[in-house]
């Protein structure tokens, strides 16, 4: 553990000075840590002594901050939404997942990052890549480039979605809470954008947020499968066997304690911080690896694949809504 101690305090200085500057600015502090990681660690040449930690903090503290992630899922919500909601979240997020891997086609792209960004614009930014990102096989830089990019269109849509609905659509406050929560990528900013129109959007976007929130537990499952399928496919030996990551296993145990609710809740908002400062600690730790060079390489079609995804989202939430809601 030793040597691990410098890599860790480096990354938990910069997710400190993360959580400080987001309260100046609308971008979240998980995407701050990456950014402030990736000057850092292009700017400033580390010694290998601070290797251990941070590699340390992007794995195993990450692992941490998705088993205990679960605790801020109660399945008891999807009562308060109501089957039309419920439908046009799961068809939604399998849209934005399918576009994803098609825009990847069109554009001769990485089609494992393109996913990525179709996960994290499609359930909940951040902690869904983060989730996800070892079992889709992403390096770490380009999970660190999917976090940014979300998080950067997340901030855009606070300000965009909102004037869609209001402006274009005419929707009533009620759907154009459903259009904000069915499309904004982060709590944070559907939050914002719900109550930037009144109290009856922000409630609304906040509960249709957290139905799309739960879709990641079937959505890791369902990619364990494929990914597993396919690798038996390719390797067709029949001793390939489903592998569930332990901290997935965390993730499902810990969002069954929650909707039995049989935590007190000071406990269960203990275990929430821990995992939100946790994950801000591991994001700078994945900023500090990204090299400038992936962020050219990569950058300019990445940011162009993710905005599309999300001019999807908005695209078909805004039709199903006005056609069905």
């Amino acid at each position: 553990m030793q040597k691990n101690l410098l890599g860790i305090l480096i990354a938990t200085a910069i997710g400190m000075v993360a959580i400080l500057l987001s309260n100046f600015i609308t971008i979240g502090s998980v995407a701050i840590a990456i950014i402030v990681g990736v000057f850092i660690g292009n700017t400033i040449k580390l010694d290998k002594k601070f290797s251990p930690g941070i590699t340390y903090s992007e794995k195993t503290l990450l692992a941490y901050a998705i088993a205990l992630m679960g605790i801020n899922l109660d399945f008891s919500i999807l009562v308060a939404l109501g089957f039309k909601t419920i439908t046009l979240i799961i068809i939604a997020l399998a849209i934005t997942l399918l576009a994803s891997i098609y825009l990847a086609k069109i554009f001769k792209f990485d089609t494992k990052f393109a996913l990525m960004l179709g996960i994290g614009n499609g359930v909940c930014g951040s902690a869904a890549i983060a989730a996800t990102k070892d079992i889709v096989k992403l390096d770490q830089e380009k999970v660190g480039l999917s976090v940014a990019i979300v998080n950067f269109l997340g901030t855009v849509g606070i300000f965009l979605v909102p004037m869609i609905g209001t402006y274009f659509l005419t929707l009533s406050d009620v759907n154009n809470g459903v259009l904000i929560g069915n499309t904004l990528q982060a709590v944070g900013q559907v939050i914002a954008g719900g109550f930037s129109i009144n109290d009856t959007a922000g409630q609304t976007a906040t509960i249709v947020k957290m139905g799309r929130i739960l879709m990641l537990t079937p959505l890791i499952f369902v990619l364990i499968y494929f990914i597993n399928k396919q690798a038996k496919n390719i390797n067709s030996a029949s001793t390939t066997k489903l592998e569930i990551p332990m901290f997935i296993t965390g993730f499902v145990l810990f969002s069954i304690i929650a909707t039995i609710g049989i935590l007190p809740e000071s406990m269960v908002s203990m275990i929430s911080i821990t995992s939100k400062y946790l994950l801000i600690i591991a994001m700078a730790a994945i900023g500090l690896k990204i090299n400038f060079k992936t962020i050219l390489q990569h950058g300019s079609t990445a940011l162009l694949i993710g905005t599309l995804i999300f001019i999807i989202q908005i695209v078909f939430s805004s039709l199903a809504i006005i056609l069905l809601f």
